[in-house]
């Protein structure tokens, strides 16, 4: 069960694209700039906004500068600028973390329904929360239930402290 870009590697490379690897974070990145995306594609992807309120309530009084971003930006250009001048990420499953990881931001993903060995941004300082336990998992978008408790049952709490622990540890590998 390899990473899916090792799939799309595979893919282009069948198509005479080769793809290079996932490129290592050389940047140091010491400041306290952290941008969060609370969207994602997909609902059963979603952690409740209000957590990610209370997270940045918290991330400010610690002292980060949280610049909040959500779906409602649709400027490609806009957002990997933004991403750009992060120091750190947060965000849920989705498109905007594994650009910040591209662009060298270390990222901390929230997961709900999909493993995060095969979907977490390939970043050398890439963490995560996994979505509460469910024996359908991973079910990808497809829940089987009315609310996707994988992601929902995660409290604030719940995510502080692997937060916290991703926050402290340095930003950039040697």
């Amino acid at each position: 069960r390899p990473h899916r870009a090792d799939h799309w590697r595979a893919v282009a490379a069948a198509l005479g694209w080769p793809l290079p690897d996932a490129p290592a974070a050389t940047v140091s990145r010491p400041g306290r700039h952290l941008v969060m995306h609370t969207g994602a594609g997909h609902p059963v992807r979603l952690w409740p906004r209000e957590r990610f309120d209370a997270i940045a309530t918290r991330l400010r009084a610690a002292g980060w500068r949280v610049t909040r971003l959500d779906d409602s930006l649709r400027d490609l250009d806009a957002l990997l600028a933004t991403l750009a001048t992060a120091d750190r990420f947060i965000g849920n499953d989705s498109g905007p973390g594994h650009l910040a990881a591209l662009l060298g931001v270390p990222t901390f993903t929230i997961f709900g329904p999909q493993l995060p060995a095969l979907f977490a941004p390939q970043h050398p300082r890439a963490a995560w929360i996994d979505g509460a336990p469910c024996p359908h998992k991973p079910c990808f978008d497809a829940c089987r239930f009315a609310t996707p408790h994988c992601v929902r049952d995660l409290s604030v709490d719940d995510v502080w402290e692997p937060l916290g622990r991703f926050l402290a540890a340095p930003a950039a590998q040697p």
